[in-house]
C-alpha cells in the first residue's frame, strides 16, 4: 500500500525476503529481525557446570522456538564428553507438559506443522550419522510435544547443524584447536548471524572471539540477558537494522538537512 512508508517484521528469513519484494513499489523502509542458528563456544577453562545449565536453558527455553536459541555448541575436545553429558542430564530432568501447568518446564510446539518439521529434522540427523544422546522422539498424546534432544558427533554440513529448526534440538560439535580464527570460522559457518555465546574465564580470549564472530550480539558467560538500551539484531540472513537502543529509535526516523541563506 502506497500509504505505508515503513515495515518492521519479526519472523523467518523466508518471509522476510517476501516482504523485501513487496516493499519495492514505493521503496518502503524495511527492518527485519529474522532467523538464527546461534553458536555457543565452550573453551576448556570455562565454568563447565554453569555453562551446561545455560546451554540447556538457551536451547530449551520456549521449546526452542526462539530466534536467539544457542542451537550449535562447539566444545573443546578436552571437555567435550563432560559438556555433552551435562547438558543431556539437564534435558532429561525437564518436566514436559502443558504451558498452563505450574510445574511445566518445556511446553509444546506451536502447531502440528511445526512438530512435523522438527520430526523431519530429527530423522535427518539420525540418518546423517549424528548420535542421539537424549530425546529424539515425539511425545504421544494430545499436544505438539517433542522430547528435548541433544545430538553429538554432528558434522558441520548436516541439516540439523545448518538449518534453523526452531525446536528443542541441540547439536554439539568438538574442536581440537585453540586457534581463535579457526574456531570463529566454525561459528561463522552459517547463513545467519543473530546471537552468539562464549564461555571462558579468559577475558582476552572472550573479547578476541567477540571481534571475530559475525553476529549482532555476543554474550559472554551468560544467556538470556537482555538490556533494552542495547541494540538487538543480526548480520547476514538474520535481518536488517536493529531493535532497542538508540539504533532502534533512529530506524523509525528520516534524516533531514535544512540549509538557509540570508
Amino acid at each position: 500500500h502506497a500509504g505505508v512508508d515503513k515495515v518492521s517484521f519479526t519472523g523467518s528469513s523466508e518471509v522476510g525476503k517476501i516482504i523485501i519484494g513487496a516493499a519495492r513499489g514505493n521503496l518502503k523502509r524495511v527492518t527485519l529481525e529474522l532467523g538464527g542458528k546461534s553458536p555457543v563456544i565452550v573453551f576448556p577453562d570455562a565454568d563447565i557446570d554453569k555453562a551446561c545449565d545455560a546451554i540447556a536453558r538457551g536451547i530449551f527455553f520456549n521449546c526452542g522456538q526462539s530466534c536467539v536459541a544457542g542451537s550449535r555448541v562447539f566444545v573443546h575436545r578436552s571437555v567435550y564428553t563432560r559438556v555433552v553429558a551435562g547438558v543431556a542430564a539437564r534435558a532429561e530432568r525437564l518436566k514436559v507438559g502443558p504451558g498452563i501447568a505450574p510445574d511445566t518446564e518445556l511446553g509444546p510446539l506451536v502447531s502440528d506443522e511445526q512438530q512435523a518439521r522438527v520430526a523431519r529434522y530429527l530423522g535427518e540427523g539420525r540418518a546423517a550419522g549424528a548420535r542421539t544422546v537424549t530425546g529424539g522422539q515425539l511425545i504421544e498424546g494430545p499436544g505438539y510435544f517433542v522430547q528435548p534432544t541433544v545430538f553429538a558427533d554432528v558434522q558441520p554440513g548436516m541439516s540439523i547443524c545448518t538449518d534453523e529448526i526452531f525446536g528443542p534440538v541441540l547439536c554439539v560439535l568438538p574442536f581440537e584447536t585453540m586457534d581463535l580464527d579457526a574456531i570463529a570460522a566454525l561459528a561463522n559457518d552459517t547463513a545467519y548471524g543473530l546471537s552468539s555465546y562464549v564461555w571462558t574465564r579468559d577475558l582476552v580470549t572472550a573479547h578476541a572471539m567477540a571481534r571475530r564472530i559475525k553476529a549482532g550480539m555476543v554474550r559472554i558467560n551468560c544467556v538470556g540477558v537482555v538490556d533494552n538500551a542495547m541494540p538487538f539484531g543480526g548480520y547476514k540472513q538474520s535481518g536488517w537494522g536493529r531493535e532497542n537502543g538508540l539504533e532502534g529509535v533512529e530506524i523509525f526516523t528520516e534524516v533531514k538537512s535544512v540549509m538557509l541563506a540570508t
